[in-house]
């Protein structure tokens, strides 16, 4: 058996602009998600998920996976979990030249489904890790985030931004901007999450940004100054320690930044009463700053706090179901098991 772990990430700045062409600037997060491979003698994929945020299934399938498992779960949230592991296994097969490969597959995640902290994309990066080892052959990191792309821009119907998986390959912080995707030092951030146990609607959420962006050429300036706020912060991370403890200087600094990013976002529609309200927790609190993080419409906020008085804030939030801590996570994919 292969087993292979990515971490989640948050956005420090930069989502929904980053889909054209702005940079953003994603860190992983020490929240992973972990895929393990055993290669069959046939050319099923027998798939069992625990813990993505559902009850737990096993399903089983033949071939392409073009005929869907009968379970008994809401077939939506099938599609769901199923789609990005199918994609990673073509990857994975292509990858090895291996058209018919079968595996059994089990995947297990500390990252909320569809919160925002990229699981989708640690999912896709630990499994094509995986099944290309289970198979012989190894990637390197890169190889596994473009595909990993590849995967995820399928099943997102072209919409998807290559942020979240290279980051998850990478590990750290990284910058994006278009297809130009570097690793970038960055010290050990305080990061906070608060989750209020919802998901939005990326695909409808991305489609309403650029409906806004065509229609009004404000929004478009929106977009463009989020921009302007990811090339402010990464200026703040260059002149700083990597791997340091940061100076409360640069937390306050940052975390202006965050709060103009939430801002803007907010203007641009993306963002959910429980959200502001987790937002406005975490200020209060101290934090040095808050935005959403991910697709908005619902799901998690990150601060900046060293202290422990945001994460006990957002506990006391009622939209919050749950607040904690995450640590920059400075390693990518990695082996588990071999």
């Amino acid at each position: 058996m292969t087993v292979c772990s990515a971490p989640g990430k948050v956005y420090l700045f930069g989502e929904h602009a980053v889909v054209y062409g702005e940079p953003a600037i994603p860190c992983a997060i020490e929240q992973r998600a972990s895929v393990s491979v055993e290669p069959r003698e046939d050319d099923h994929v027998r798939v069992t998920a625990e813990d993505l945020s559902l009850d737990g299934f096993t399903v089983e399938y033949a071939g392409d996976g073009e005929e869907r498992p009968d379970v008994d779960v809401p077939a939506n949230l099938v599609e769901a979990a199923m789609g990005y592991i199918d994609h990673a296994v073509e990857q994975a097969r292509d990858a090895a030249d291996a058209p018919d490969a079968g595996f059994d597959i089990t995947v297990e995640s500390e990252i909320p489904l569809g919160a925002g902290l990229g699981s989708s994309a640690a999912v896709v990066v630990a499994g094509i890790d995986a099944a290309t080892r289970a198979l012989g052959v190894e990637l390197d990191r890169r190889e596994i985030a473009d595909r990993a792309y590849q995967a995820e821009y399928e099943v997102q119907d072209g919409e998807a931004s290559r942020a979240d998986t290279f980051c998850s390959a990478m590990g750290g912080a990284v910058r994006v901007e278009g297809d130009d995707c570097e690793p970038i030092d960055a010290p050990n951030l305080p990061f906070v999450v608060g989750f209020d146990g919802g998901a939005g609607d990326t695909g409808k959420l991305v489609a309403g940004v650029r409906e806004l962006r065509e229609e009004y050429e404000f929004a478009a300036d929106t977009v463009e100054s989020i921009g302007d706020v990811v090339r402010e912060g990464e200026e703040l991370l260059a002149d700083a320690e990597p791997g340091s403890e940061p100076s409360p200087e640069l937390l306050a600094e940052l975390g202006e930044l965050m709060d103009f990013d939430h801002g803007l976002l907010s203007a641009l529609g993306v963002s959910a009463r429980s959200l502001d309200s987790m937002v406005w927790g975490a200020r209060e609190a101290g934090a040095h700053g808050a935005k959403l993080t991910g697709a908005g419409g619902g799901g998690c906020i990150v601060a900046l706090d060293p202290a422990d008085a945001t994460e006990t804030a957002l506990s006391y939030t009622r939209e919050c179901e749950e607040a904690f801590r995450a640590e920059l996570a400075t390693e990518g994919v990695r082996v588990e098991e071999a």
